[in-house]
């Protein structure tokens, strides 16, 4: 069984609940991530949630979300995610926003509640192949007009997406140059288990 890390306000872990029962119209605050797969050229992997999805289904999103295991760092997490929803072996992993929080609720009452740093991947590999369970679709983007078009309402896309954006923009139109943001602003919970690797 998979479960998810509860957090309180401060971002500090307050237990474990299972993945599956989360998600409801009072799903509690709890850690995630979001990943921006882009490769050399700028261009962002954006994907199409698939259909049977609890939440957001079939909406068009970032590369990849996912939650973080109890002891897993969130690099490791981002690593795992995008290698079962899109076979993807990644290295070249960064974080970009370390304290992102949302919260949306959908048309059925369902509640995203979520504190979710993003991360930026940078890849040159073989294509990506979704798993239909996780993602219908996916296609690589100019960020430029991808971002353009979120920022002024032309591109309908998950609601973490859509703020996510607006605050990578501020990082600079190249994706690749964006600066890493320090493991320090990680939220308590995810410093914990935090893969040495990024820069603190």
């Amino acid at each position: 069984m998979e479960y998810v890390v509860l957090l309180d306000d401060a971002g500090r872990s307050i237990g474990i609940e299972p993945k599956a029962s989360v998600h409801t119209t009072t799903t509690p605050l709890h850690l995630a991530f979001s990943a921006y797969v882009f490769d050399r050229s700028g261009n962002l992997l954006i994907t199409r949630r698939a259909l049977d999805k609890t939440t957001w289904p079939g909406v068009w999103t970032n590369s990849c979300c996912g939650h973080p295991a109890p002891n897993e760092s969130l690099e490791d997490a981002v690593r795992r995610r995008l290698n079962q929803e899109l076979g993807m072996d990644v290295d070249n992993v960064s974080l970009a926003l370390p304290f992102f929080r949302y919260l949306a609720v959908m048309d059925t009452g369902i509640v995203e509640n979520e504190i979710c740093p993003v991360f930026r991947v940078i890849y040159d590999g073989p294509q990506p192949v979704p798993d239909p369970a996780e993602v219908e679709s996916a296609e690589w983007v100019d960020w430029q007009e991808f971002s353009d078009a979120v920022l002024v309402g032309d591109r309908d896309v998950s609601p973490w997406c859509h703020e996510q954006v607006q605050q990578l923009r501020q990082l600079g139109l190249d994706p690749v140059r964006w600066p890493t943001a320090p493991a320090t602003a990680l939220p308590p919970a995810a410093r914990e288990n935090q893969d040495r690797r990024l820069p603190q």
